[in-house]
């Protein structure tokens, strides 16, 4: 089952979109309080599951990854590297599906 892994790193919040098998999918950006971090898990939630949402990338060593982006084109989420182009459009496929029902686990 899909959940966010809300977590404290330092001073401050992050979380993690984590697949079936606990790996990271999907990846925030730093949060200074735990309520800032909260809005962009709801804010995930709200914008996954439309494609016009996400940028198809392309790393400086070539690996294929996605980004998903709020209204406002902020980033809000940044995948994993792939193997292939066809692996993070899976990827894509499952942020879809699964991100806007996921629990959180707070590990804060």
């Amino acid at each position: 089952m899909a959940y966010y892994d809300l977590k404290r790193t330092g001073t401050q919040y992050m979380f993690n979109l984590r697949g079936n098998n606990h790996e990271v999918v999907l990846t925030s950006e730093r949060y200074t309080t735990k309520q800032n971090a909260q809005a962009g898990i709801a804010s995930v939630k709200v914008h996954s599951p439309y494609e016009a949402n996400y940028r198809r990338l392309t790393s400086t060593s070539n690996a294929p990854y996605f980004v998903l982006k709020a209204a406002n084109n902020e980033t809000i989420g940044t995948s994993e590297l792939y193997s292939s182009a066809n692996a993070r459009d899976t990827g894509v496929e499952w942020v879809k599906k699964n991100a806007p029902s996921a629990p959180i686990q707070d590990n804060t």
